[in-house]
C-alpha cells in the first residue's frame, strides 16, 4: 500500500481541516498519481472534499468508527480491515487526514510526499519520515516553484 500526502516544512499537513497552502501541481500530482486506484480516506477529510463527493476515477473507501453511510464510499470501521480491502486493488493509496495517515502508515511502503516550502500555522502533522529510520528517501521525482514557494515531490520507501 502507497500514500500520497503534501508537507509543509515542519511535516504539518493542514489546519481547521483543511490546506492552508495548496498549489496547483501539488493538486495535479496527486490527479494524476491516484488516478484509477483504491483510495482510503478519513470522514473529516471528506468534509473537505468538493462537494462532500467520492474523488471521481477512484475506488473511494472511508475509514471511520461511525455506522454512518457515506454515498460514494466503501465503509471500513479499522485499520486492518482498510489493508485487507485494500489487497483487493492492483494500486491503492492513503490519502489522510492526519488521523488516517497515524493509523495506516504500519501497512504502507511507499509514501509520495510533496514537500511545500512554507511554514503555515497547522494543527495536524504528518510524521517525519527524516527522521524515522525505517523509512529513506528513494528518489526527489520533481521540484519547482509556485506563487514564490518552493516545492519538492518525493519517493520515500519503507526500510
Amino acid at each position: 500500500m502507497e500514500l500520497i500526502v503534501a508537507v509543509y516544512d515542519d511535516w504539518g499537513i493542514g489546519r481547521d481541516g483543511t490546506q492552508p497552502v495548496a498549489l496547483s501541481a501539488d493538486r495535479k500530482f496527486f490527479r494524476e498519481t491516484t488516478r484509477g486506484a483504491m483510495v482510503i480516506v478519513g470522514r473529516r477529510t471528506i468534509e473537505d472534499f468538493p462537494g462532500k463527493k467520492p474523488l471521481p476515477g477512484r475506488v473511494n473507501v472511508a475509514l471511520s468508527r461511525s455506522d454512518a453511510e457515506i454515498p460514494g464510499f466503501t465503509l471500513c470501521h479499522s485499520p486492518e480491515e482498510a489493508a485487507e480491502l485494500a489487497k483487493t486493488a492492483e494500486k491503492c493509496f492513503v490519502i489522510g487526514g492526519g488521523s488516517i495517515y497515524q493509523q495506516m502508515l504500519q501497512f504502507c511502503d511507499t509514501a509520495y510526499v510533496t514537500k511545500v516550502h512554507t511554514n503555515i500555522e497547522s494543527d495536524t502533522f504528518f510524521p517525519n519520515l527524516d527522521e524515522n529510520p525505517d523509512w529513506y528517501l528513494a528518489e526527489t521525482l520533481q521540484s519547482g516553484e509556485e506563487n514564490g514557494i518552493a516545492y519538492e515531490m518525493l519517493l520515500y520507501k519503507r526500510r
